[in-house]
């Protein structure tokens, strides 16, 4: 398993993830479906309107109790599997079988003037957007979406083809998983890269013998096209759509193939479609060495709330250096190996709250305690306590190797694991051999098309200059391939941006809502 490979990708839910956080602690046509119902065992057929029901349960098993003044509705529609309408979309298996896709809607009390859905992508590929739109729908005291925006649409949050609830495939052991995770991040004996290599050869060879030639069918075009089935769901003429991380890929993705369906599209923390796999490695190396240099000269200057300065770098390497050969022994007997160190580093990055967590956690991991260190790995690979993982990394591996036709060879990548460790010490090695994943996934590919979106309206992309999963550079391309594209940069830390400043929160409100494109050039401060 590759964990480390499209970093880019990666959800880590940011904004659902604070919500969650804060709650625990207080072109083809495809014809508008009929407004009929046609199910089968609940499930709305391909062309059939969907049958809501109330599911507050879903919010309880979240968070314990759902938003005040909420209402959830879930419901099942059926799509092809295989769309076969061209365009990249692979033809052949899939026949006339469907995939499930689930959905879920929160709707205000509050209501009024309804404009239509937003829909909801939180990234990854592999999250859970039923999940997010529950997160979201808590509002912005909670890190979820302002009252402007739920007070005019329905909140919409769909689980992507393979994903949780939605016919999710199932590949890879919890077993694997734990190696993978706690595996040395920069393997730089020949043995050790042999064994990651046999590693990830095993899981392949899993997937591959249990979906066979199914697996192309979890790409981000098939998906994109799903979206499309989602907006003719919730009763849309036109999509409105909040993506972030690789939700802007599938948000991208789907103005490519329905331009005149698209109202408004946010795609915050911008993937650049256009990289292959060599080169999104490496900028995402680039820019997780950028993140971690901004927290060093915090914990450097605040002293008082980062317990490992004045030099936190030479405290995380040794860390990780120490953890190589005698990783310390937590609860049950677990080891904090170096591979579980590195993920601890790798998700406090994605929130500049984080950083303060990585100081304690390295400080304590000094101490003999490594509970910390676990706590924040785990939340990055959806480890629960028991050791059982989702299938979020399964259909997160899956999803990007059906995208990518790239695929290095055993010795490029050995030796891009060793110029990367010269330029970005921390996270180059890992992101080298993080694409030893997709270089030997089984079967066919299927990419999704890069290009402008002729014919759609002004699309909003959203960047954050610190941004370590999905560098700031990636936002202007994308908005530039697109054409349409208008950037909003904000000048903060972290994994995306809306809506945790006013200025950002104001501008994007305002696109979703009357359709204002900010001014071309608008930058947002820090705070």
């Amino acid at each position: 398993m590759t964990p480390t490979a499209h970093l880019v990708r990666r959800v880590r839910l940011t904004l659902a993830g604070l919500a969650a956080a804060a709650l625990l602690a207080a072109g083809c046509t495809l014809p508008t479906l009929a407004p009929r119902t046609e199910t089968q065992g609940g499930v709305a057929a391909p062309g059939s309107a969907p049958t809501w029901r109330d599911c507050p349960e879903v919010a309880e098993d979240l968070v314990g109790r759902g938003a005040p003044g909420m209402r959830y509705e879930c419901a099942k529609i059926a799509v092809p599997r295989n769309w076969g309408t061209g365009g990249g979309a692979t033809a052949g298996p899939g026949g006339g079988e469907t995939f499930e896709i689930s959905l879920l809607r929160a709707r205000s009390s509050k209501q009024r003037n309804r404009i239509g859905s937003l829909v909801i992508n939180p990234g990854g590929p592999g999250g859970s957007g039923v999940d997010t739109a529950v997160y979201l729908s808590f509002g912005q005291a909670f890190g979820g979406l302002p009252a402007s925006i739920t007070d005019r649409f329905d909140i919409v949050g769909f689980d992507p083809r393979g994903v949780a609830r939605s016919s999710p495939l199932k590949c890879i052991s919890d077993a694997d998983l734990d190696t993978s995770f706690g595996f040395d991040p920069d393997p730089a004996s020949q043995e050790l890269f042999d064994d990651y290599v046999a590693l990830n050869r095993k899981i392949g060879t899993g997937c591959g013998d249990k979906y066979g030639d199914q697996l192309p069918l979890y790409g981000t075009e098939q998906a994109a096209r799903d979206v499309d089935a989602v907006r003719a769901a919730v009763g849309d003429e036109k999509l409105t759509y909040l993506g972030y991380s690789y939700g802007t890929l599938l948000g991208a993705t789907y103005a490519q193939l329905y331009p005149q369906r698209v109202r408004a599209l946010v795609l915050d923390g911008a993937v650049d479609p256009q990289q292959k796999l060599v080169a999104g490695s490496e900028s995402q190396a680039k820019g997780f060495e950028r993140a971690f240099g901004n927290f060093t000269r915090w914990c450097a200057a605040n002293a008082g709330r980062c317990p490992i300065a004045p030099d936190a770098r030479a405290a995380v390497t040794a860390a990780i250096d120490k953890a190589k050969v005698s990783p310390v022994r937590g609860a049950g007997g677990r080891e904090a190996t170096s591979g579980w160190v590195f993920y601890a580093v790798i998700s406090s990055l994605y929130t500049e709250s984080g950083w303060e967590e990585l100081g304690r956690a390295i400080d304590k991991l000094e101490g003999g305690d490594p509970a910390d260190v676990f706590r924040l790995a785990d939340a990055y690979a959806g480890r629960e306590e028991d050791g059982h993982y989702s299938n979020l990394f399964d259909a997160n591996l899956t999803i990007n190797c059906a995208d990518e036709t790239e695929k290095p060879s055993l010795e490029q990548i050995r030796q891009l694991q060793s110029q990367w460790r010269q330029k970005y010490p921390l996270f180059g090695p890992a992101l080298a051999v993080g694409m030893l994943g997709c270089a030997q996934w089984p079967g066919q590919r299927d990419p999704y098309p890069t290009g402008k979106a002729v014919g759609a309206p002004p699309i909003l992309v959203v960047g954050t200059t610190g941004d370590p999963a999905t560098p700031y550079e990636q936002t202007p391309r994308l908005a530039s391939m697109l054409g349409v594209g208008r950037v909003l940069t904000w000048e903060g830390e972290g994994h995306t941006a809306y809506p945790q400043t006013t200025c950002v929160t104001n501008a994007v409100d305002a696109y979703l809502i009357s359709l204002t494109v900010p001014r071309e050039g608008l930058r947002c401060p820090a705070r």
